[in-house]
């Protein structure tokens, strides 16, 4: 419970019993339970979106506002601290430097242009899935994002050498092992499945995704950092919900998918 509790307090702003002495062991042990801390966020998400969608969406007619306030919430429960690992991942990959520059550029404080214009494209991508997607697709599209995009991560700390020495990440990648990636997988599948085709089709393509973004990231900087775990987690939250978009604006393409999956 207590490693439960380090996770859910470093990645989001929900802090239900208030912990300020982490070991390395806490925050090793908490890395298989990120999909339970995407429980909890894709939770509030989900009640959020229930409740904006009526009254704002349905009541006022307001979809276009639904859609910014549904935007903004993920960013204000995990304190954009994903965001800002995408923003410092833009900037190094970007930069168009040799690699141990890059991770310079990456550790810097400050965020330079490449990192803002890539987090102000990625906004109006979400902006635009979720103004597209059909408010009955909502709810369950926003309660998995946070769980798919949390073992994104837990595959990344696991499965993906940390490229620096020392630092905060390299802390959950030493004690990542393949228990972690199997308790986190159970814990998605157990969570994710049961809410449908396109929640599993999103799981599936999430994972791919993952695997092949760290890869890539591997190949550029020599391994990946705590800043590719948030990029990781946040470009995965986007494709499911595109996803979902897909599926609101184009549902033949669904039962093509499966058709062709079982044939």
């Amino acid at each position: 419970m207590n490693s439960f509790l380090v996770g859910l307090q470093f990645l989001t702003r929900i802090h239900i019993v208030r912990q300020t002495a982490w070991t390395a062991e806490d925050f090793g042990r908490s890395t298989r339970f990120f999909p339970l801390v995407g429980l909890v966020l894709g939770s509030c998400y989900a009640l959020a979106a229930c409740v904006l969608t009526y009254i704002v969406g349905t009541a006022f007619g307001m979809r276009t506002l639904n859609a910014v306030l549904l935007l903004i919430l993920p960013i204000l429960l995990t304190g954009g601290l994903h965001a800002d690992g995408f923003m410092d991942t833009a900037d190094g990959v970007f930069s168009g430097r040799e690699r141990e520059r890059k991770l310079e550029i990456m550790k810097d404080s400050r965020v330079g242009s490449f990192g803002v214009v890539s987090f102000v494209l990625l906004m109006f991508l979400q902006f635009a899935l979720l103004l597209d997607m059909h408010p009955f697709l909502l709810l369950p599209a926003l309660f998995v994002m946070p769980i798919i995009g949390r073992f994104a991560m837990v595959l990344a700390v696991a499965r993906f050498p940390y490229a620096r020495a020392d630092g905060m990440g390299k802390t959950f990648a030493d004690m990542a092992d393949r228990k972690t990636v199997a308790i986190a997988a159970v814990t998605t599948a157990v969570l994710v499945l049961p809410c449908g085709l396109l929640a599993s089709v999103a799981l599936v393509l999430g994972v791919l995704f993952a695997f092949l973004f760290c890869r890539t990231m591997t190949k550029t900087l020599g391994g990946v950092t705590g800043d590719v775990y948030g990029a990781v987690t946040v470009l995965t939250e986007t494709l499911v919900l595109a996803v979902f978009s897909l599926a609101s604006t184009h549902p033949n393409v669904w039962g093509l998918f499966w058709g062709i999956l079982w044939r």
